[in-house]
């Protein structure tokens, strides 16, 4: 994105400000004109009063007072006109920037799991701050300096040469010298700060990383380590940055060189022409001031060109990330889905993630409400992405999926989602009250309904152990409790959420022997009078299951009940033996199965 179209879409991001934002504009532009009258009327009262000496006389208050009135009425106008511009560009700008923010955090939470798992979340956290904050300076610049500047710049050349095209032509060269200086810096930057830019979000990514993995860090004693990866990318940031910040360094230099050069041109070439009557002294301090406006608009246009080049790059990922577009969002006329029976059928589904190899083929199979299906496999077999499809996470290239007959696709993402839980074998908590993460599941939940999940999800005495009770902040991810309480606390979640389907994802694979037997109680508990799908780890776990799908190679390849798929002798029954032949036993203790 070249810097003209990120400025231009900075700009359109000001959404239902825009009209403030057209007034500010206005009000800059009336601000840009006002700011001539005064070196124009310093002039004109330079030669009122050399004209006055000439004739041997004093000049009178008739003639001053037009000049020193408008020169006054101007100024007031540029004071209260600047306070008022400012006041209001400030609070336009801070109230677009918290609302950009908000924007960028609904639409990255829209995004698909497939987005956040190519994504980092550090990166992610770093373009929403850093973005905010670079739109929230260049709103902030643009109604506060750079419209007006630009608009004095174009005022200025064509008022300076109606003047007095000789001494006017001198600020066209400043101007042409600068341009010339600040695009040949731009072209060396830009692509510099765009490299600046990967490592600031290395950075980020690095930060986030070691931050999310303390335990790992201080157990295998990284800390060192992981400060010196650390300071190295630091080095790398300001090895990049410093060369930008130098040649930025050149342009201010040179501006300022440039701007006194022009100045002492002025009064060189201002006191000739005056000497062969081609110039008034009024026009020379004219002039002088029009050089100290430009100047000050010079170094306005030497910051904004900079800054422009520090926030491209990071202004170009926010805008990146915005324009990603959800590969699954409502059709056109899409209606909710109301009173759910848990009916599920998949109908010829097929699936690539890649395009290039299938996740799934012409996958068919059909539920029953209440039933408990589980899905077993080696890894990649595609179990786990037929239940992504089922809550839409992608959509099927081929066949269809439905819930009591309707076409997912053609039913709002949210009554989908509303109608089916989901227990992860990360229990993935929020860093906040245990009341406060089983209100995700139903907020308007009473008291007595969370007392009753809880006592479901076998979670009453673990709540009660806790200093605050319900109260009690469970830290980042749930790191102060145990991996069954977190699941226990996750399953009382989806009790509370009360769906006709319910997904578990190897809900019980990452605990002992003692505390799934407790979650897995649990689990029955809340698997009743719903439809069920089970992404089974320790085939012992699925004994239950009114049906279970054996799935190789993205292919449904035997289906049938535990007893009748061991008889059968194929798959299902090879992963079965070996599971049981080394424990000996069909408890959960059986060591995992390739899933």
């Amino acid at each position: 994105m070249d810097f003209l179209r990120i400025y231009a879409r900075v700009l359109a991001a000001l959404g239902p400000e825009r009209r403030l934002g057209m007034l500010l504009a206005f009000a800059n532009v009336l601000l840009a004109i006002a700011l001539f009258a005064e070196p124009v009327l310093y002039g004109r009262v330079i030669d009122t009063l050399v004209r006055a000496q000439a004739a041997s006389r004093m000049p009178t208050f008739t003639e001053l007072l037009p000049q020193l009135g408008a020169w006054a009425a101007f100024g007031i106008f540029t004071i209260v006109a600047g306070a008022l511009v400012a006041l209001h560009a400030d609070r336009l700008a801070h109230r677009r920037r918290l609302s950009i923010m908000s924007g960028y955090f609904e639409h990255v939470l829209e995004l698909p799991l497939g987005f956040h798992g190519a994504v980092h979340s550090g990166r992610l956290l770093k373009v929403m701050l850093q973005g905010a904050d670079g739109l929230w300076g260049l709103w902030l610049a643009f109604f506060r300096e750079h419209c007006a500047g630009m608009v004095a710049l174009v005022i200025l050349l064509p008022v300076s040469v109606w003047v007095n095209w000789r001494l006017g032509l001198l600020l066209v060269g400043l101007l042409l010298i600068f341009s010339a200086l600040t695009y040949f810096v731009l072209n060396r930057t830009q692509g510099m700060q765009r490299q600046v830019e990967k490592l600031q979000s290395d950075l980020a990514e690095r930060s986030a990383d070691a931050l999310g993995n303390v335990a790992v860090i201080q157990s295998f004693t990284r800390i060192e380590a992981e400060v010196r990866g650390l300071r190295e990318t630091i080095d790398n940031v300001l090895a990049a940055q410093i060369p930008i910040l130098s040649w930025w360094a050149v342009v201010s230099v040179g501006t300022k060189a440039a701007t006194t050069l022009t100045i002492l041109a002025i009064f060189l070439v201002g006191t000739w022409l005056h000497i062969h009557g081609l110039a008034s002294i009024g026009e020379i301090v004219t002039f002088v001031g029009f050089s100290t406006l430009l100047v000050g608009r010079l170094d306005q246009v030497v910051g904004f060109a900079n800054r422009l080049v520090l926030d491209a790059p990071r202004l170009a990922e926010f805008f990146d990330v915005m324009d990603v577009i959800p590969n699954v969002h409502d059709r056109h006329g899409a209606k909710p889905l109301e009173h759910v029976r848990g009916a599920v059928a998949f109908e010829d589904v097929s699936f690539s993630y890649d395009g290039k190899r299938s996740a799934l083929v012409d996958v068919s199979f059909a539920v029953a409400p209440g039933e408990t299906i589980a899905l077993v496999g080696s890894t990649g077999a595609g179990k786990s992405t037929a239940l992504a499809l089922l809550h839409r996470a992608f959509d099927p290239q081929s066949g269809r999926i439905t819930i009591d007959g309707h076409d997912l696709r053609d039913v709002t993402l949210a009554s989908l989602r509303r109608n089916i839980g989901v227990v992860f074998q990360e229990a993935m908590l929020f860093n906040r009250t245990i009341e406060e993460n089983l209100r995700v599941g139903q907020p308007n939940a009473t008291p007595a309904e969370i007392a009753s999940a809880l006592e479901r999800a076998q979670a009453t005495e673990l709540v009660a152990r806790q200093s605050e009770g319900l109260s009690t902040i469970v830290g980042e991810r749930g790191r102060s409790l145990s991996g069954g309480e977190r699941q226990r606390l996750a399953i009382a979640r989806a009790l509370l959420k009360d769906p006709p389907i319910l997904i578990l994802d190897e809900a019980t694979s990452a605990l002992d022997a003692a505390t799934e037997q407790k979650v897995q109680a649990a689990l029955d508990e809340v698997m009743k009078g719903r439809t069920t799908f089970v992404i089974a780890h320790r085939l012992a776990t699925v004994r239950n299951a009114d049906r279970i799908l054996v799935f190789e190679a993205g292919r449904v390849v035997e289906a049938g009940s535990f007893d009748a798929l061991v008889r059968l002798g194929g798959r299902f029954a090879a992963l079965a033996r070996a599971q049981f032949m080394v424990s000996g036993s069909s408890t959960g203790d059986s060591p995992p199965a390739e899933t």
